[in-house]
């Protein structure tokens, strides 16, 4: 038998499962917030629509930003796998 044959990984579904619930969370309150910025400066600044609808997709590039690091470390955290 080969020695360096590995055992198949197995998922740790609960982990997962936490990561994903705490990712909609705060996913939501990041998007949200995003949005509301964007929309707030915009709107303080009379930047127009536009400008506006810019702001509001570079808000929302961070926010994914923000999230895949938060997914990224919540897996380092809570191993997928076994």
């Amino acid at each position: 038998m080969n020695a360096t044959a590995r055992k198949p990984r197995r998922i740790h579904w609960l982990n997962v499962s936490t990561v994903i619930s705490a990712a909609i969370l705060i996913g939501a309150e990041v998007f949200g917030a995003a949005f509301a910025s964007s929309w707030a400066i915009a709107t303080l600044l009379e930047l127009g629509s536009t400008v506006a609808r810019v702001l509001d997709v570079v808000l929302m590039l961070c926010g994914l930003l923000v999230m895949v690091r938060f997914v990224r470390n919540a897996q380092r955290i809570e191993p997928f796998t076994e």
